[in-house]
């Protein structure tokens, strides 16, 4: 039986906290590039969401006790490009696995959307940096469609670039090159070995560098305990703020605090604290809508009617390093994209060679977290009530495990969705 060429899917994102250049203009959230309503990027967010939420639950339920860290709009984007080059079924499974209704948003439409929403995400932004693109390495053997390769630029903005794979050692130097120049070195290498039968490699990439709008001070940094669970626990780095004041809530019926903190440029980190010994109960309410909820509630608008809440925090949060690697072929089969790692791939929107199959996907992010920013190379009725902690009111303290998203304000997404069990853990 002839074997199958395999198209390898490398899906990276970096997100950084970082020292980025100073003195640069920074527009505000909510100015220029602000999306506006109905923008077609705005169309797809509650998909994207909805699908950034089923696989952190569907990875931290097979991964207990674990970090999480991983970039959804990397994977939903290319999963999303690759659809360009699927057939029907394939194509359908591929969408709906990515949480997209066909039967309200047309394939057309999530690829108009995905186009705005890298257009977006690409402009400059003074000092906050966000890249996302998109690579295609191609065996001299395969021949690509033309259709697909306009459409893929045209959407994705995705380069294709000629690999001989009958030299896997010097297709694997080219496209990690190719990476960790996109990269700025983060990841250094993403491919080990590459097989003859090759004949794709694509490539998707986010890349994050921001500046808190309020730093931490580098000598209020100390050791201190973060209690991973109620029998471990480590020394950390720990950042502590007392002058600035930040907006934050404790949620009655879902036993956790939220912190809001700001990036210069637009873009914001929502961090989640479970209550002691919640993190569990937390994750079981964890959907796009709560999220949605509590990045409503703390927004300025609402400094009026909660001004006692907006104040000066006596802030602790671990200065830190995260990361995820995931073998997609074998967990987005778990949310109904099956045929795509399969002989029953139609995939013959890509080319003309028939048996083209995706025979691995690896999805990768990086996290740092200091005290000038980050960079890396990821609906209930209830009602809240804002309180302070009830021992020390000015205290929030992330010293035990946390859920961390970093946000697009502009187009309403989620770049990365991660947990820090272990901050210690690279």
């Amino acid at each position: 039986m002839r074997r199958a060429p395999r198209l390898l899917l490398l899906l990276l994102g970096l997100l950084a906290l970082t020292r980025g250049a100073r003195g640069q203009a920074d527009g505000p959230p909510g100015g220029p590039g602000a999306e506006e309503e109905g923008a077609p990027s705005l169309r797809i967010a509650p998909s994207n969401a909805a699908f950034a939420f089923n696989f952190y639950h569907l990875v931290a339920a097979l991964n207990p006790g674990s970090n999480v860290f991983f970039s959804p709009l990397s994977i939903s984007a290319a999963y999303a490009m690759l659809a360009l080059g699927a057939g029907a079924d394939t194509r359908a499974q591929i969408l709906e696995g990515l949480a997209f209704n066909l039967s309200d948003t047309s394939a057309p439409d999530i690829h108009r959307g995905f186009q705005h929403l890298l257009l977006t995400l690409n402009r400059p932004r003074g000092s906050l940096e966000t890249r996302v693109g998109s690579a295609l390495f191609l065996s001299q053997a395969l021949t690509p469609r033309p259709g697909f390769l306009n459409r893929t630029a045209a959407f994705y903005g995705a380069q294709p670039f000629p690999a001989d794979f009958l030299d896997p050692e010097a297709a694997a130097r080219l496209i990690n090159s190719r990476v960790r120049e996109e990269t700025h070195g983060k990841i250094d290498s993403v491919v080990g070995s590459l097989g003859a039968d090759t004949a794709m490699v694509l490539v998707n990439y986010i890349y994050f560098k921001g500046r808190w709008k309020s730093p931490f001070g580098r000598s209020r940094t100390t050791p201190q305990d973060f209690h991973v669970d109620q029998h471990t626990v480590v020394k950390v780095p720990m950042m502590f703020q007392e002058q600035d004041s930040h907006w934050y809530l404790h949620d009655r019926h879902v036993p956790c605090s939220v912190l809001r903190l700001d990036y210069q440029g637009g873009a914001r980190a929502l961090l989640v604290l479970p209550d002691t010994g919640k993190m569990a109960q937390v994750e079981a309410v964890l959907m796009p809508g709560m999220l949605h909820r509590w990045s409503r509630l703390l927004q300025k608008r609402y400094r009026h009617r909660h001004r006692a809440y907006f104040r000066k925090l006596w802030l602790y949060l671990p200065k830190f390093s995260a990361s995820g690697s995931y073998n997609l072929d074998e967990l987005l089969p778990q949310l109904g994209i099956q045929d795509l790692f399969t002989r029953r791939a139609n995939l013959s929107g890509i080319a003309a060679q028939d048996n083209l199959l995706v025979s691995k996907s690896v999805h990768k992010a990086v996290l740092d977290v200091d005290e000038a920013g980050t960079e890396a190379a990821a609906a209930t009725s209830l009602s809240v009530t804002f309180f302070s902690a009830v021992h020390n009111p000015r205290i929030l303290k992330f010293d035990r495990p946390f859920l961390l998203a970093i946000l697009s304000a502009d187009t309403q997404s989620i770049l990365f969705l991660g947990k820090i069990v272990n901050p210690t853990q690279p």
